[in-house]
Order: structure tokens, then C-alpha cells, then sequence
């Protein structure tokens, strides 16, 4: 493991070898414009008191650290517990970031914000972001996804944005996002797209890396005061990888600290229906940058599958590549079945409903605290609640 970090990013938007603008010339500029005009507002008095603010009257932060007794009781050696990101309000990490993109949108006037959205975590939030600051904004959501999570479209039309099925593809969200961003190439000068990850060209990675890192800062804080050390272990769900690396940032230079990120197996690595990418990928560029990502052997995005709309992206953020390849952070998965075990298991002994994305940080945890001991700890960031998954999950599991 080296803690010789590489500024992150450097000046190109570059994590190590990964990230960087893989994009239409005509975009470049776009680009460069929004990250300047994002240095500059986000170092002014006005955006960081106004972000504050909405972050702890409106979005209800910090979010607690919730110590799971009856789970760690269950599953015997070191306590579990939960940074509860799905009290936040819209009822994941999403909001930290839409805030912050749906401020700067405003800021650099802006007359629409696009995205797309998986599990509709992402389009909640920036939904209602937008109708906060007072900007149309537009949602790209695949129609399995749609049919999965039903609940957060109808909150998304309530909170008044436009929503487009996606029908192309796995219609999933590998292709929301290339529907989103053909919507945004239209007119970038006017329109700016809200990426729901820390992925996309330079400056997304870093911008909602920058605005999820409250998630660490406010964890790390917290567990000294409540226990007087940090954690064994700190673990996320990656999918994209924003709420993941919201929690690693402030923990990546505390050497005795563990960090692991869980991505999802799906039916089983040895099968085609997962998307392990840090797991089982290859270099490759997507969506405007270069990263590890689920190929074929032209260099074209593979179809990839999770029970957990929002872990179902072919690609990942470039600061994980590069904390993988500098060994500071290991990336283990966790398949389907140990995903809806966590789910249920979690409802039935501490009350809380998670999210399938947030179930497969849960599952890790759950089957390593078992050969931990019991003085040891293990945080879990809870990225969502289950409020979006809970129809889909009883059907499928006939409850």
C-alpha cells in the first residue's frame, strides 16, 4: 500500500493514468469553462456559506453514525455501523452533490440541467435541486428502470422535471447517460449537465468527488468522538462511485485504516450478468474519460447487470482506478442473493430499510465482521434508504 499520493487530479484532470477529457474538440472549451467558473465560485464566501446552509437546514446534515447492535450481535466479532446518508433528505447522498452542480448551474447562467439517473436516487435529488434554485431540469432514465423503481419517477414528475424513458440498448443506465449527453450536446453553452457520478471528462470527477467528500469529513469526526478511534474498516458500494469516495477521501491518509469497495456480482463473476468493473475490467475510455470499464474486444462498453439500478454502469471513477492501482483501497463484490439477504436482514433487526446499492456495502460488512474481533469496528456508508426498492423486492421475493 503507498500513501505517496499524486495530486488528485492533476492539472489535465488526470487520477494517476485515469480520467482526463476523452471528448469532442468543440466540447473542450464547454469543459474548461465549467471548471473554471467552478474554482472560482467554489472558493468565494457566498457559495461556500450557501451551500453550508442548505446542506444543514435543507438537507437535514450531518447525517448520524448509527452503531448496529442487534446486526453485529447477529453476526458475531466487530461492531457495524452506518453512516446514515439515507436520512438526508430525498433519501440518499445525491443531494450533496445536486446541490452544489445545481448552485454552480445557476452561477454560470444556465437555463436548463440534464442528467441521467439509475435508481432515480440521482434524479430526485438534482429534481429537486432545480426546483429549489429555480432551473428546468430534464431526467434520462432507461425503461427497466423505470418499471423497477416507480416510486422516485413519480417523485420526479411531481417535483416538476421532464422525464424521457430511454428505450435503446440494455435500456438501463449506460444508456440514459449516452441519451442525456446527446440531449446536452445540442446546446452546451445554455444547458449543463449534472453528471450523477464521479465519472464523466474533467472537471465531474473531481467537482462531485469535492461535494461528497462531507460524507468522510463528518464520519471520521464522528467516530473519534464516539468512540475515540477511527474504524478497523470503512467500506462503500461502487458503482459510479460517489457516495464511495465521499467516505474515503478524508480516510485515505490514515494508514491503519482499511477501505474497501463493493461492487456487485450480480448472477456471478463468472457469468456476463454482473458489473465488477474494478473486479474484472480493463483500461478503456467512456463517456468522456478513461478508466477501468466492461469492454469488448473493440474497446465498446459491454452490457452489464445489477439487481441495484444504480450500481449498473459499465465504467467506474477514475480516482478508483488509480486508489486501486496504488493498492490503498481494495474493491471486493458482493453477488445478488448476499445483496437481498442484507436487505432483509438489516430491515428485520435494526429497522432500517437500505438500498439495494447501499445492501452490497452491507453484505461485505456483514461477512467480515464475522472473522473480525470484538473490539474491532467496521463503517459502512448507508447511501440510501430502500423506500424506491422495497415493491421490486417483494415481488421478487414473493413476501
Amino acid at each position: 500500500m503507498s500513501l505517496d499520493f499524486l495530486p488528485m487530479p492533476d492539472e489535465k484532470g488526470y487520477f494517476g493514468e485515469y480520467g482526463g477529457q476523452v471528448i469532442p474538440p468543440q466540447l473542450k472549451q464547454v469543459m474548461d469553462d465549467i471548471n473554471d467558473a467552478y474554482e472560482k465560485v467554489s472558493q468565494t464566501d457566498e457559495f461556500i456559506q450557501e451551500l453550508a446552509a442548505l446542506n444543514a437546514d435543507y438537507a437535514g446534515r450531518p447525517s448520524p453514525i448509527y452503531f448496529a447492535r442487534r446486526l453485529s450481535e447477529k453476526c458475531g466479532g466487530a461492531g457495524i455501523y452506518f453512516k446514515r446518508e439515507d436520512l438526508n433528505h430525498t433519501g440518499a447522498h445525491k443531494i450533496n452533490h445536486c446541490l452544489g452542480e445545481a448552485l454552480l448551474a445557476r452561477y454560470m447562467g444556465k437555463t436548463k440541467v440534464l442528467a441521467e439517473t439509475g435508481a432515480g436516487q440521482h434524479g430526485v435529488a438534482l429534481a429537486t435541486a432545480c426546483a429549489l434554485v429555480g432551473i428546468d431540469c430534464e431526467i434520462h432514465m432507461g425503461e427497466i428502470d423505470i418499471q423497477k423503481e416507480h416510486p422516485n419517477v413519480t417523485k420526479m414528475k411531481i417535483l416538476g422535471c421532464k422525464l424521457v424513458p430511454v428505450s435503446r440498448g440494455t435500456r438501463t443506465l449506460k444508456d440514459a447517460v449516452d441519451s442525456a449527453f446527446e440531449e446536452y450536446l445540442n446546446d452546451p453553452v445554455n444547458y449543463f449537465y449534472a453528471i450523477g457520478s464521479v465519472v464523466g471528462p474533467h472537471p465531474f470527477p473531481k467537482m462531485v468527488r469535492d461535494f461528497q467528500k462531507v460524507v468522510g469529513v463528518e464520519a471520521r469526526q464522528q467516530f473519534l468522538d464516539k468512540k475515540g478511534r477511527l474504524p478497523d474498516i470503512i467500506t462503500a458500494c461502487v458503482g459510479g462511485g460517489s457516495n464511495a469516495i465521499g467516505l474515503f477521501t478524508a480516510f485515505l491518509q490514515d494508514e491503519n485504516v482499511k477501505i474497501v469497495g463493493v461492487e456487485p456480482a450480480g448472477k456471478g463473476l463468472d457469468t456476463d450478468e454482473h458489473a465488477a468493473t474494478l473486479t474484472l475490467g480493463t483500461k478503456g475510455s467512456i463517456h468522456g474519460f478513461e478508466c477501468y470499464n466492461l469492454q469488448d474486444d473493440q474497446g465498446n462498453p459491454l452490457p452489464v447487470y445489477s439487481i441495484a439500478s444504480g450500481l449498473d454502469y459499465p465504467g467506474v471513477g477514475p480516482q478508483h482506478c488509480y486508489l486501486k492501482d496504488i493498492q490503498r483501497v481494495e474493491y471486493e463484490t458482493a453477488d445478488d442473493k448476499e445483496c437481498l439477504d442484507a436487505f432483509m436482514t438489516l430491515s428485520r433487526l435494526e429497522g432500517i430499510i437500505p438500498a439495494l446499492e447501499s445492501a452490497h456495502a452491507i453484505a461485505y460488512a456483514m461477512r467480515t465482521a464475522a472473522t473480525m474481533n470484538s473490539d474491532q469496528s467496521i463503517l459502512v456508508n448507508l447511501s440510501g434508504r430502500g423506500d424506491k426498492d422495497v415493491d421490486f423486492v417483494a415481488k421478487r421475493l414473493a413476501l
